[in-house]
């Protein structure tokens, strides 16, 4: 069968790069893609993104089912498009998809169905959210409400952070309409996890456990980014605290939507906070899979990906369970000069090559592409690998243990090269400390 993946990061090189490893799939088209994906066999790029021609695309080629990758298209309503030309799509429709395109609805809906989250309180006014401010004290959280692609979190260490924060959002409008509205939530101490399944919209499977590293610099320090590096799984969540998350957050969310008329089916992803005394509260609902949480997982993955999509598309996902590989899986975010502010695009990558020649049937470890392309597709001759994004790579390496895992991930980013080039250089460094206290 011939599949569509949506998107263009990382996230959607490793889902076609997992679902053309089924003996069941012959293509895997990615819309639009990018470098990686346009070098990987089996992959194939289509520079069409308009909701209507991917539908008319899906007519044509006889597509068995297409899966979404980023928010951006959720919240357009590509799901509900394709559902009314009776075509498969795994992902959330527009209503449901609120769980991620607005915080303030995602909080509300928490309070509703008693799922765990921080106090809150939301402004349009930067008056009133600059006196609840000055009443609630730092550290605080302020949130932009709507999709700001992983960047509209500011943890605000002091109050002039915090009124900064504001201006900077319902003032300076820095997040578009985005920012129209504002999230301002309690300041949480604890370890962050991802935490990520697949619905059908009455049945659950949980992904392998991961975690994301959202700062840019070493030590969680800089600006919030859309992630530079994430490990699978983590040491953090013991199965108890498995099964506590999955009775105290993913259950309720799932019976939640469907009470409310909007039945959740696709990549439910919850960033969560553990807190000392191992309580869970809720950071944030995705929609999607995280990325880079998606390159490690992927790596991980034993079981037929396309399988499990078509339970979930079938509503037999109880009948599915997942099989992993046992060792951990890391992957390091080399991202392009001045991101995430205004990232320098056009530097030519290389070493790549090199790697993936000397690279024994891609076992061990594998190189996503996130923000790259081609340059002079006409001719022949040259193929220019370059930047076209912030985030440009997620090198994924799998190891006996983290520790491992980080060292030949680090060792392969080691023999890459471009201009600029920013990562950080402790991915891991949480798990690893922990899983070293506990011995």
């Amino acid at each position: 069968m011939k599949l569509l993946v949506i998107g263009s990061g990382g996230r959607e090189h490793a889902i076609a790069w997992k679902l053309i490893q089924s003996p069941r799939v012959q293509k895997v088209f990615v819309a639009p893609g990018n470098a990686g994906t346009a070098q990987e066999h089996g992959l194939e790029n289509i520079a069409i993104t308009a909701i209507p021609d991917l539908i008319e695309f899906v007519k044509k080629e006889t597509i068995a089912f297409t899966v979404v990758g980023p928010e951006a298209p959720l919240a357009e309503g590509i799901v509900d498009a394709f559902q009314a030309h009776e075509l498969k799509i795994f992902g959330p429709g527009q209503k449901a998809a609120q769980l991620e395109i607005s915080k303030s609805f995602a909080k509300d809906f928490m309070q509703r169905h008693n799922i765990p989250t921080a106090a809150y309180a939301s402004f349009t006014e930067a008056e009133a959210a600059h006196q609840y401010i000055d009443q609630q004290g730092a550290p605080i959280v302020i949130k932009a409400s709507g999709l700001a692609a992983g960047k509209g979190v500011i943890v605000a260490m002091s109050l002039a952070e915090a009124h900064a924060a504001i201006d900077d959002i319902l003032v300076e409008h820095r997040f578009g309409t985005a920012g129209s509205e504002v999230i301002i939530e309690e300041f949480l101490q604890g370890i962050e996890v991802s935490f990520i399944v697949m619905s059908d919209g009455q049945h659950v499977l949980p992904l392998a456990t991961s975690q994301d590293h959202k700062r840019l610099n070493d030590g969680d320090t800089g600006p919030n980014t859309g992630g530079m590096g994430a490990y699978s799984p983590t040491p953090f969540i013991s199965p108890g605290q498995h099964a506590q998350i999955m009775r105290e957050v993913i259950y309720p969310v799932i019976q939640g939507m469907t009470q409310e008329d909007t039945p959740y089916t696709g990549f439910l992803y919850a960033g969560l906070m553990i807190t000392p005394d191992r309580q869970v509260k809720v950071l944030e609902f995705n929609c999607r899979m995280g990325d880079p949480e998606t390159q490690p997982i992927m790596l991980r993955l034993k079981s037929d990906l396309s399988v499990l999509i078509e339970h979930a598309l079938n509503g037999t996902l109880d009948q599915s369970e997942t099989e992993w590989d046992r060792r951990i899986a890391l992957g390091v975010v080399m991202a392009a000069e001045g991101y995430p502010e205004s990232p320098v695009k056009g530097d030519a990558i290389t070493g790549l090559a090199e790697l993936m020649e000397h690279h024994n049937a891609g076992e061990d470890f594998h190189i996503f592409h996130s923000g790259t392309v081609l340059t002079d597709e006409n001719n022949e001759q040259a193929h220019k690998l370059v930047t076209s994004g912030g985030r440009v790579l997620c090198v994924t390496a799998l190891g006996d243990s983290l520790k491992i895992a980080q060292q030949n991930a680090y060792e392969i980013a080691g023999q890459i090269e471009f201009r600029g080039a920013h990562m950080r250089h402790d991915i891991g460094y949480q798990g690893i400390e922990y899983i070293h206290q506990s011995k």
